[in-house]
């Protein structure tokens, strides 16, 4: 097993060319935030566009539209219960992100199974949270493509079958491969297996043990992977760059709020970028 390094993270953060424009760096749809938990979706998208994602647009339920664009009024939003509308705007996306805050009731597995119909190979998909407890809980088509599942232990159990107890390298990088996925397994030290590799992560702190920093992290693996070319690299600079920031304000902090870590990306993404 590999370790992620500094020096992988600044071949993936390239400095950005002077002809750009925001479809340059992606366009990007996230998919979550129902009526009870409309701050995950909010934070994984506020960590999309402070990664610098060019167009984020966020699918949710409309309750969370004011409170969206009071935090967020870079993003752009959509009714999620809007099928049609969100099947059009698919098709021009880049990324997808589906899962933080998206809940199990009935219209998520629509959702999720909407997206998989529809998603092609030429487009990035990130599954999380919810997302990962209904495709491990319904029938689902088949995972194709560039995937990557972000799962905490628990739901890494539900969607490998393997119980936490049985989680090894070994054991991890077989199921992902059976998947057909790249896995981000979040632990104290994050695994990440694709293919036939495998990463640690070396960073991480217990101040980092506060609801929604899974969610800002799927914000910031789709938010990466909008704008890098190495599908591969472009997840494991972003599961670095999410705890080394935290293992940064956790010097002077007891406890790292989620929030802290994006408004902190633009900062460190420069200071990478810096060859």
């Amino acid at each position: 097993m590999q370790t992620i390094t500094p020096a992988l993270v600044r071949q993936t953060i390239i400095k950005r060319p002077a002809e750009s424009y925001k479809g340059t760096y992606g366009r990007i749809m996230l998919i979550g935030g129902n009526q009870n938990f409309g701050g995950a979706i909010i934070m994984a998208a506020t960590a999309a566009t402070y990664s610098g994602a060019g167009l984020v647009t966020v699918a949710t339920d409309p309750i969370n539209f004011t409170s969206l664009h009071a935090q967020l009024p870079e993003a752009m939003v959509v009714d999620y219960t809007d099928f049609e509308r969100i099947n059009d705007l698919l098709a021009t996306m880049d990324v997808i992100v589906i899962g933080p805050g998206l809940g199990t009731e009935v219209v998520a597995p629509k959702l999720l199974t909407q997206v998989l119909k529809t998603v092609t190979p030429k487009q990035r998909l990130v599954i999380d949270g919810s997302a990962l407890t209904l495709l491990a809980a319904t029938r689902q088509p088949a995972l194709t493509g560039q995937v990557v599942l972000t799962p905490h232990q628990m739901e890494w159990q539900r969607v490998s079958g393997l119980k936490i107890a049985d989680q090894t390298p070994a054991t991890n990088q077989l199921a992902a491969q059976q998947l057909n996925v790249t896995a981000v397994v979040k632990a104290h030290h994050t695994t990440v297996y694709s293919g036939k590799k495998a990463w640690i992560n070396p960073g991480g702190t217990p101040a980092m043990a506060t609801g929604g920093m899974g969610d800002t992290l799927a914000g910031m693996v789709g938010g990466f992977l909008a704008q890098f070319d190495d599908f591969t690299k472009a997840i494991l600079s972003a599961v670095y760059l999410h705890s080394a920031i935290a293992d940064d304000l956790a010097q002077t902090q007891y406890v790292v709020l989620p929030h802290q870590i994006s408004a902190q990306l633009p900062q460190y993404m420069h200071t990478y970028s810096q060859v």
